[in-house]
């Protein structure tokens, strides 16, 4: 099974989850959901992570966490390796609980971390066990609207986040969380890179940046295609720069003959998708980044001059691919 790509660095939050093996009960009644947040207490004293919103369900999990210090594969082998050990001991049995490893997704703090957490808490509610979230009892909801104490769930950061002039920051939460259930919106992990990474274009390009390349030469590395073609793009927008004498910024401001270049480049070097493209650039969609490609390849055949200022470029390029 390939192995997830895990980048761990001071400071990161992750949406960490993992589900029971062939999606079995991984809790079966109120002990075994305080024995799990037990272990969470015990990583917490143990590690120093900061746990922001968590959800229990039956067969699986999801936790919303924050590392001052690149210890979360520390914590979460912690987690559910005494949670393992307990569950089995309890009942008799032996061998592996949960579905391989652990899932743990990088995100931008300030563009996601509000609604994973509603996300999270919403799940109770999306498996209809109940139709209000703050009536289930196995999460982090009933700390962040202060209805109950917990005192290993930090609040503090999501209030801030959420907090204004009117009222205070529990209410105003509690008015978000139950807004998603009304409007029923995607679920934010639609958009997440590489099976690893939920942020804007400049945060995934910074956190590439932390992977050791040889990482990505690994074959049980899961999304290790599209992980290594991000890199080759940085390496392709690069080469482009110094070709055009033009800084990284202002070449994704272009508009003109410079954008189309860099779209028919990156579908022709990295193997990118017409979406990672759009994403990349921004302020196109999927299907003008296939017309932008499909016109330029024929503005080549037909302007020679064109043609022959990209050959060199190209050729250079040919040594990038991923």
């Amino acid at each position: 099974m390939a192995r997830p790509l895990r980048i761990e660095y001071e400071g990161g939050f992750y949406h960490v989850t993992s589900r029971g093996n062939e999606r079995r009960k991984i809790f079966y009644g109120s002990s075994d959901y305080e024995k799990f947040k037990a272990y969470l207490r015990e990583a917490q004293e143990k590690y120093g992570y900061l746990l922001h919103s968590y959800v229990l369900m039956s067969n699986h999990y999801h936790l919303l966490i924050e590392t001052p210090q690149p210890n979360l594969s520390q914590v979460m082998h912690l987690v559910n390796g005494s949670y393992t050990n307990y569950f089995n001991r309890k009942r008799g049995r032996s061998g592996h609980l949960f579905q391989g490893r652990y899932k743990a997704i990088l995100i931008e703090r300030d563009s996601y971390l509000l609604e994973l957490s509603r996300y999270i808490h919403l799940n109770p509610v999306r498996a209809e066990l109940v139709t209000k979230p703050e009536d289930y009892p196995y999460s982090s909801y009933g700390a962040l609207i202060a209805k109950r104490k917990e005192s290993f769930v930090c609040r503090d950061l999501i209030w801030k986040m959420i907090s204004g002039e009117k009222g205070g920051a529990s209410q105003r939460y509690k008015v978000f969380v139950e807004g998603g259930m009304v409007k029923k919106s995607d679920s934010p992990l639609k958009d997440v890179y590489g099976g690893a990474i939920l942020g804007g274009e400049r945060f995934i390009k910074e956190a590439l940046g932390r992977i050791n390349g040889e990482v990505l030469h690994k074959e049980e590395v899961s999304h290790r295609r599209e992980l290594k073609t991000s890199c080759g793009v940085e390496e392709m927008i690069r080469k482009i720069c110094e070709h055009l004498k033009m800084p990284f910024d202002e070449l994704m401001r272009e508009k003109g003959e410079n954008r189309k270049m860099l779209i028919y480049l990156a579908k022709k070097f990295t193997g990118m998708t017409n979406r990672q493209i759009a994403d990349l650039l921004g302020g196109i969609t999927c299907s003008a980044v296939a017309k932008t490609y499909e016109r330029f390849s024929l503005g080549l055949e037909e302007n020679r001059a064109l043609s022959e200022k990209l050959e060199s470029l190209s050729r250079q390029l040919s040594n990038v691919k991923g």
